[in-house]
C-alpha cells in the first residue's frame, strides 16, 4: 500500500513542494564570479589604479602655493628628471643597495637552510624562531641598529675595533665609506631569514632518489651541491630574488630612520629622494614622477628576469 506525503513535507531529506510552487533558490550561490570578484576588483581600483593614474596626472603638473593648486606643466618635471644629478646619484645608491644586500641574504640564506634542513628534533623551533625577526617593523630594526652602530656606546663599533676591524673614532653611520654599510646591516639581519624560510621549503620538497643514487656513485657534499641541489632550487631561488630584489629597490624604512640619506648624499635611494621632493620640498609633480620612474625600473627588470628565468607570471 503506498502513502503520500503531505504537502511541505520532507522523505528522505528532500522538501517536497505543493503543484504551483516554484522551488526557493539557495541564498548565496550562483554562477557569476564576479560577485565574488565585486570586493577585489574594488580594492585593486581604489588602492592601485586609482593612485597610478593619479601619479600620472600629477607628473605632469605641479603645485604652485601662490595658487594653492596644481598647474599643468607638460612634460618638464620629465625633462628635470633626466637633467636631474642627485637623482641619478639616489639611483646608483639603490642599485648599489639592492645588488649587494641581495646578493648576500642569498648566499646566507642558502647556507643557513642547508643547515636546518633535518627532521632531527628541535630544528622545527629552530625555523619558527626565525620568523621573529620578521615580525619586527623595519622602522623599529633601523632604531635598534641605530643605537648599536653609534660611535660612543655602540655594540658593533665597540666589537669591530676590540678585534682591530676599526679604528679609534668608531663611526659607522657618519662615514661616507661606511654608512651605506651600516644600513645594509640591518636589512641583512631582518630579512635573511625570510630567504631561509623559502629555501628550507624548496629543499624539503626536493626529491631524495637522485640524491641517493648519487651518494651510491661516490658524490661528495659539494658535488651534489652544485649537481642536483641548485639546479633543482633554481626557480625556488629565482622567486626569492624576485621577492626580495623589489622589496629591496623600493627601501626606505631604514635610511630614513638611520641616516635619513647622509652623510652627505652616501646613502640617498631613490624611494628617500621621491619622499624628500613630494613631503619636504612640496614638488607633488617631480615626487610622483621620480615615483613613477621607479616603477617603471622595477617592471622593466621584472619581467626580463622573468623572461630569462622562464618563471610563470
Amino acid at each position: 500500500m503506498q502513502l503520500d506525503a503531505p504537502q511541505g513535507s520532507a522523505v528522505g531529506g528532500i522538501a517536497l513542494r505543493g503543484p504551483g510552487r516554484a522551488p526557493r533558490r539557495r541564498r548565496y550561490l550562483t554562477d557569476s564570479p564576479w560577485i565574488w570578484l565585486a570586493p577585489l576588483i574594488a580594492m585593486l581600483l581604489v588602492f592601485a589604479l586609482y593612485p597610478l593614474f593619479y601619479n600620472i596626472y600629477l607628473s605632469f603638473h605641479e603645485f604652485v602655493p601662490r595658487k594653492r593648486g596644481l598647474e599643468f606643466v607638460g612634460w618638464e618635471n620629465w625633462q628635470k628628471l633626466f637633467d636631474d644629478p642627485r637623482m641619478w646619484g639616489s639611483l646608483w645608491v639603490t642599485l648599489s643597495y639592492t645588488s649587494m644586500c641581495l646578493a648576500i641574504e642569498i648566499v646566507l640564506g642558502m647556507a643557513i637552510a642547508l643547515l636546518l634542513d633535518s627532521d632531527d628534533r628541535g630544528f622545527g623551533v629552530l625555523r619558527g624562531v626565525l620568523t621573529l625577526t620578521l615580525v619586527i617593523p623595519p622602522a623599529i630594526t633601523g632604531m635598534m641598529f641605530l643605537l648599536m652602530e653609534d660611535a660612543q656606546f655602540g655594540l658593533i663599533p665597540f666589537v669591530l675595533k676590540g678585534i682591530g676591524a676599526m679604528d679609534g673614532t668608531g663611526a659607522i653611520l657618519s662615514n661616507p665609506r661606511l654608512a651605506l654599510a651600516g644600513v645594509m646591516l640591518a636589512d641583512i639581519w631582518q630579512w635573511t631569514p625570510f630567504m631561509v624560510l623559502i629555501f628550507v621549503a624548496g629543499l624539503r620538497a626536493l626529491p631524495r632518489d637522485p640524491f641517493e643514487s648519487a651518494m651510491i656513485d661516490g658524490a661528495s657534499s659539494l658535488q651534489m651541491f652544485i649537481r642536483l641541489t641548485l639546479p633543482m632550487m633554481s626557480k625556488v631561488i629565482a622567486i626569492a630574488v624576485l621577492i626580495r630584489g623589489i622589496d629591496l629597490f623600493r627601501m626606505f624604512d631604514y635610511v630614513f630612520v638611520m641616516t635619513s640619506g647622509g652623510p652627505g648624499t652616501a646613502t640617498y635611494t631613490l624611494s628617500l629622494y621621491a619622499w624628500q621632493q613630494t613631503f619636504s620640498f612640496i614638488h607633488w609633480g617631480y615626487g610622483a614622477t621620480i615615483s613613477l620612474f621607479a616603477l617603471f625600473i622595477i617592471v622593466v627588470v621584472a619581467n626580463i628576469f622573468v623572461y630569462v628565468t622562464r618563471l610563470r607570471w
